[in-house]
């Protein structure tokens, strides 16, 4: 996978499954290459990044759901716990 490098950062109930780290490291250009990516990178984290079932992706402050939305660097991207509710 090729592209600009984007920093993720994860909530504290993933980074057990990317060798506790708070940020992690992916070229992507897209939210599903960069989801892609960090499955590649910790497979530990496949399960819960497949389908986003379980979590929200923010972008700059903005909770995304369209997986083909561009990243870029620089921007602040955070994978958080998806709050179920209703």
């Amino acid at each position: 996978m090729t592209g600009p490098v984007i920093e993720v950062h994860l909530w504290s109930g993933l980074r057990r499954l990317a060798e506790d780290q708070t940020v992690v490291a992916v070229q992507a250009t897209t939210l599903r290459e960069m989801l892609a990516a960090l499955a590649a990178r910790h497979p530990a984290l496949s399960p819960v990044l497949q389908g986003g079932a379980g979590i929200s992706v923010s972008v700059n402050g903005e909770i995304v759901t369209n997986l083909s939305s561009p990243v870029s660097p620089g921007d602040e991207v955070y994978l958080l716990q998806r709050i179920k509710g209703g």
